[in-house]
């Protein structure tokens, strides 16, 4: 199970998947970028917010991710919204497509990041989706959590 990136730069994030989605399991993935993507990437802008991996040819494929184009390639700049492919062990793959054809599952990219050896990775999470009644659920949680903390604090 992948934990949050520790060495690296994040390009993008996806700061509302944890609050739409149980996050079931993480992992990392590498991703098929071209030169031009690359050099977006390490410039900034990039979005995952509505984005979404799955299966396409048997093969897991990042759909919809935004990463725009790099203003100093004229000619051969790149498609901002094409599908991106990723790259996993052949198992993990086998794994993940079981896992999308069930009910009420999906792939969600949380963030898009550079690994130590300057990398672009992936970390993605398998999610099911969270109703109204559990995003309440968890807010309080959360709110009681911080007033626990909180009068902890002021008790010292």
């Amino acid at each position: 199970m992948a934990q949050e990136p520790a060495h690296g730069r994040i390009a993008a994030q996806n700061r509302k998947a944890r609050h739409d989605f149980f996050i079931e399991d993480t992992l990392e993935a590498g991703i098929v970028l071209v030169g031009t993507e690359v050099k977006s990437l390490r410039a900034g802008g990039a979005s995952i917010a509505e984005s979404y991996a799955g299966p396409m040819d048997g093969e897991i494929f990042l759909f919809n991710a935004h990463i725009p184009e790099y203003k100093a390639a004229k000619h051969f700049g790149h498609e901002p919204k094409r599908p991106r492919k990723l790259l996993l062990r052949g198992r993990e793959v086998s794994r993940l497509i079981g896992a999308v054809q069930r009910a009420g599952v999906t792939l969600v990219p949380l963030s898009l990041y550079f690994n130590a050896r300057g990398i672009a990775k992936v970390q993605l999470g398998l999610a099911k989706g969270k109703r109204k009644i559990d995003k309440r659920e968890t807010e309080k949680a959360r709110d009681w959590q911080r007033d626990k903390a909180r009068l902890m604090r002021e008790k010292r």
